[in-house]
């Protein structure tokens, strides 16, 4: 384990929300966690009718998930630190890349910096300010940005839309911000009936299936489940769908492609490798992922 630093990760031998229930900040969730729960168990309950050919041709790309508030969550010394850490770690295990933003500003600005330092791209998701203030977000993250995200469920974060004012944004807001974009665009956060709506009026390059890791205040489920209830109707309105929550192993992935996902995003399990060993535990941790 890196010396020096108080994590509140507890190490668990499965991250499966047994071991933060409720730690927030912190690294669990609401309920009681008990989306944090749903989301790691319930991917199980797909895996019995699975078949060799599955098992084989169904592994698809891991991504980063966009990770944030390293010192009031995970309780990494410094936050500069921690992005180029995770994202220096995410790069050697050869994964996918994504960054989040929050208040301050530095949060999104150590992401890009990071992402610069490794001279890579990654996908950017940006909480749903304003679409004067995202603009602006968009422009600092163009020359790193492979594709561009709104974090739409980020607006259940009380404490956050009120300080900076986030919006609960309609097709017409959005579509704005897709105009001035060259990238894919991603809505992210999509996990209730409402959300789907919104995705049928945009029809995004991108759809993520995610409940922010059982982290805020919504619909309560697990990923799994409603990917498995949406998926063929959310693909008819998008080009790709990715989901984040609870993937723990390879058949996790597995199942997600089998039920239509195309990308897998990946986040506390690869914060606690990071923070046990560093890079070389990030890049075994990855492996478990991999046939």
């Amino acid at each position: 384990m890196l010396r020096g630093l108080d994590f509140k990760c507890h190490f668990c031998p499965i991250c499966d929300g047994s071991g933060c229930i409720g730690e927030l900040p912190g690294m669990g969730g609401v309920f009681e966690n008990a989306n944090f729960l749903s989301n790691t168990s319930d991917w199980k309950k797909y895996t019995d009718n699975l078949s060799i050919e599955n098992k084989v041709s169904n592994l698809i790309p891991i991504r980063l998930a966009p990770i944030t508030g390293a010192i009031e969550n995970i309780g990494y010394h410094d936050e500069k630190s921690f992005y180029f850490d995770i994202m220096n770690a995410a790069s050697q295990a050869n994964i996918l890349l994504s960054i989040g933003d929050g208040c301050p500003d530095e949060k999104l600005l150590y992401g890009i910096e990071a992402v610069k330092s490794i001279s890579k791209k990654a996908a950017v998701f940006i909480k749903p300010y304003p679409n004067e203030k995202i603009f602006q977000r968009m422009e600092w993250a163009s020359e790193i940005t492979e594709i561009i995200g709104i974090d739409i469920d980020s607006y259940n974060i009380v404490t956050m839309r009120n300080k900076v004012h986030l919006e609960k944004k309609d097709a017409t807001k959005i579509n704005e911000l897709r105009k001035v974009t060259k990238h894919p665009f991603a809505i992210k956060g999509v996990f209730t009936q409402e959300d789907v709506e919104l995705v049928k009026q945009v029809k995004p390059e991108i759809v993520v299936v995610s409940n922010h890791g059982g982290r805020i205040e919504t619909e309560k489920g697990s990923t799994a489940d409603f990917l498995h209830k949406y998926s063929q109707e959310l693909s008819l309105y998008c080009n790709e769908l990715w989901v984040d929550g609870g993937i723990r192993c390879k058949e996790d992935i597995i199942v997600a492609a089998k039920l239509g996902a195309k990308q897998v995003m990946i986040g506390r399990p690869l914060i606690s490798a990071l923070c046990r060993g560093g890079i070389k535990e990030v890049q075994a941790e990855v492996q478990k992922f991999c046939l």
